[in-house]
């Protein structure tokens, strides 16, 4: 009795279609393009954040130009003697220093702890002096050293672990369902290959 080989099953009728593993191929560049994006701005904001080019002293005033929804903090560098460095700041209407929590920023050879932030709410020039007990020195600079570097990076960081996680989800799903479909269709045409010629010898009748 001849056998016939099952029927091959051409790839583009399976389903789901393979362009499932270019989709998950594209969510997977797009996430991890976008978490080095974000992470290489956040680097670059850190690096650049505290203006040590212009640095004030004990006493002196400097003259700010602020907005109220352009958040800057006074930095200091400070040895370390108590009391503190303490900043006083006047202005348009009511402005304000607050808390800045925990941050710094660092140089080759400096550095630097977040002492204030400026909260204004009026367009205009502010004046600032700041003062302490030691040599210290004060720049200003945008909100952001290694502290919030460090956590901007940990949110950051599942955008990429995300693209791969589904880019993989995506290719087993697609790769099972097609082994499956593709069972499906040979069990089918090899069953209908079997009747053919199941009727085929049965027209001819015994040889």
């Amino acid at each position: 009795m001849q056998l016939f080989p099952p029927p091959r099953i051409p790839a583009n009728e399976l389903r789901p279609g393979r362009h499932w593993y270019v989709t998950a191929a594209a969510i997977a560049v797009v996430l991890i393009g976008l978490g080095v994006a974000i992470g290489v701005y956040q680097v670059n904001s850190a690096i650049d954040a505290v203006d040590t080019d212009n640095q004030f002293a004990n006493g002196d005033t400097v003259t700010l130009r602020l907005e109220p929804e352009g958040e800057k903090t006074i930095w200091v560098k400070y040895p370390g003697r108590s009391p503190g460095p303490e900043c006083d700041i006047t202005g348009p209407g009511a402005p304000s220093l607050a808390d800045p929590g925990i941050d710094l920023f660092l140089t080759r050879d400096e550095t630097w702890t977040a002492l204030y932030t400026v909260d204004v709410s009026r367009a205009g020039d502010y004046a600032v002096t700041c003062s302490s007990q030691a040599l210290s020195r004060y720049a200003v600079g945008d909100s952001g050293g290694l502290v919030a570097l460090a956590g901007g990076l940990m949110l950051v960081l599942p955008l990429p672990v995300l693209g791969v996680g589904l880019c993989l989800a995506i290719v087993v799903v697609t790769a099972v369902r097609r082994s499956g479909h593709r069972k499906r269709l040979l069990a089918e045409r090899h069953g209908s290959s079997k009747s053919t010629t199941a009727a085929a010898v049965t027209a001819r009748g015994p040889v």
